[in-house]
C-alpha cells in the first residue's frame, strides 16, 4: 500500500508544468477552472485502471495472497482507490507547492507519518493520544486495513497450530518431541487440552491484534475513495485562491 502512494509522487510536477498554460488560457477565458479539476481527473483515471491492474496482477498471486477470484477483484478494487486517492492528494500539492523539488520534500515527508501511524509499525492502541488523529486522516491506513481484512477475515482459516506457537522464539530450536511435551504441560496448566492439531490464532486473532475491527474492508474501500473526491475539491479551491483570472 506504502508503494502505490509513493509511486504517485510522480504526479506532481505534471501541474507545476502546465501552471503557465493554465494561467494563460483562465486568462483568455478558454474554460473554468472547474472543467479544468474535471477533464484533469477524467484523464487520469484510465492510466490509474492500468496502473492498478498490473499492480495488483503481479502481487495478489505472487505473494500467494488469500481470497481467490474474488479476494483478487477487491484488492484490485482498493489498490486502485489508493492510487486514485495518492494522486489525488499530490495534485492538490501540486496546485499548493510552486517549486517541484519543494513538492517531493512536503509528499515524501507527509507521505511517511501516514506510513508511521497508519497502524502497520504503531497499532491503534500504542499511539499517543495526541497523535491518534494523524492516524484517522492518514491514506494508508485505510487500503491497509482493507487489505488484511480481505486477508485474514475467513474465520475457517487457522494461521498458527500447535507447536507452532514456539516458532520465533527462543523454544524454537527445541525438538519437536518436547515442543509436544511443552503443550502437554501447558494443557494440564490451563485446563484445557492443546495438542499439535490444535487451532491457536485464527484470522480473527491477527485482526484484533492489528487493531483494524472498527470498519469492513467495504468502508475502508469507500473512505479511500471519498478521500480522492476531497483532495480533488481542495485542488479547485487552490486553483481558484491562487489565481486571480476571472471568467468574464
Amino acid at each position: 500500500m506504502s508503494t502505490t502512494f509513493y509511486t504517485c509522487a510522480d504526479a506532481l510536477p505534471v501541474f507545476l508544468q502546465e501552471r503557465f498554460i493554465f494561467m494563460r488560457e483562465t486568462a483568455y477565458n478558454a474554460y473554468r477552472r472547474s472543467s479544468y479539476v474535471l477533464s484533469h481527473s477524467l484523464v487520469a483515471l484510465p492510466s490509474l485502471i492500468i496502473l492498478s491492474l498490473a499492480f495488483a496482477a503481479t502481487t495478489f498471486w505472487a505473494v500467494g495472497l488469500d481470497g481467490g477470484l474474488m479476494g483478487f477483484l477487491f484488492y484490485f478494487l482498493i489498490v486502485l482507490a489508493a492510487f486514485w486517492a495518492g494522486s489525488s492528494f499530490v495534485t492538490f500539492l501540486s496546485g499548493v507547492v510552486p517549486h517541484v523539488m519543494l513538492g517531493y520534500t512536503i509528499v515524501v515527508a507527509i507521505l511517511a507519518y501516514f506510513l508511521l501511524f497508519s497502524g502497520f509499525f504503531i497499532t491503534r492502541d500504542r499511539i499517543p493520544a495526541y497523535w491518534i488523529w494523524f492516524h484517522y486522516i492518514s491514506l494508508v491506513k485505510y487500503p491497509y486495513e482493507a487489505v488484511l481484512i480481505n486477508e485474514f477475515s475467513d474465520p475457517t482459516k487457522c494461521f498458527i497450530r500447535g507447536v507452532q506457537i514456539f516458532d520465533n522464539t527462543p523454544l524454537a530450536a527445541v525438538p519437536q518431541g518436547m515442543k509436544v511435551k511443552l503443550l502437554s504441560t501447558m494443557s494440564k496448566s490451563l485446563g484445557m487440552r492443546i495438542t499439535s492439531s490444535t487451532c491457536l490464532t485464527t484470522g480473527y486473532d491477527i485482526l484484533q491484534q492489528q487493531g483494524v475491527m472498527d470498519l469492513s474492508k467495504w468502508n475502508c474501500l469507500w473512505i479511500t475513495v471519498a478521500w480522492g473526491f476531497f483532495f480533488r475539491i481542495l485542488f479547485y479551491f487552490s486553483l481558484l485562491l491562487g489565481s486571480k483570472n476571472k471568467r468574464r
